[in-house]
């Protein structure tokens, strides 16, 4: 679109010139960095949402669909739904990340367990889903009920508990 100027010295002559409109570049607001913190909420919680998405699929040992999934399967592919290479088995994701004491627990953090009487290596894990208190809310499948959000406060997983980790 072209716009007319007219420019004139005195009321008799007058001089009209065709131009183009000058854009100007608009000073785009400046966003304040993301903390690091921020981030991790955030990825956190697209993780947790992914688990969720799986909440009643029926369990299915080494099973990472929606017909079957076990603990680990569960996690890594919430994991590698939001970009996040990760050990497929939950003794080896026990390796990962930064070992945390129970009350630093948050949203997105792994929880891991002993279930069984036989082996002495950590055999399920979990995905924290809500920290409200001391009480620890985290989703993982179960042999018996498959996906399902569990608390620590339950006596057989309080029991079972090894160790929790960050791993964002």
């Amino acid at each position: 679109m072209k716009k007319k100027t007219t420019y004139a010295k005195d009321q008799e002559r007058s001089i009209t010139v065709n131009a183009d409109p000058i854009e100007l570049e608009k000073e785009k607001p400046r966003r304040k960095p993301k903390r690091k913190e921020d981030v991790r909420v955030t990825k956190a919680d697209a993780i947790v949402g992914v688990a969720l998405g799986f909440a009643g699929t029926r369990y299915r040992y080494g099973g990472t669909t929606r017909k079957g999934m076990d603990c680990s399967g569960l996690v890594y592919v919430s994991l590698l739904e939001n970009n996040i290479s990760f050990p497929r088995v939950s003794y080896q994701m026990a390796n990962e990340g930064e070992r945390i004491k129970l009350n630093q627990v948050q949203k997105g953090d792994l929880l891991f367990f002993k279930t069984s009487k036989r082996s002495k290596r950590i055999n399920h894990v979990g995905l924290v889903v809500e920290v409200d208190g001391k009480d620890i809310k985290f989703i993982h499948s179960t042999t018996s009920r498959g996906v399902i959000v569990s608390s620590i406060k339950e006596g057989y997983w309080n029991g079972a508990f090894v160790k929790a980790t960050h791993i964002l």
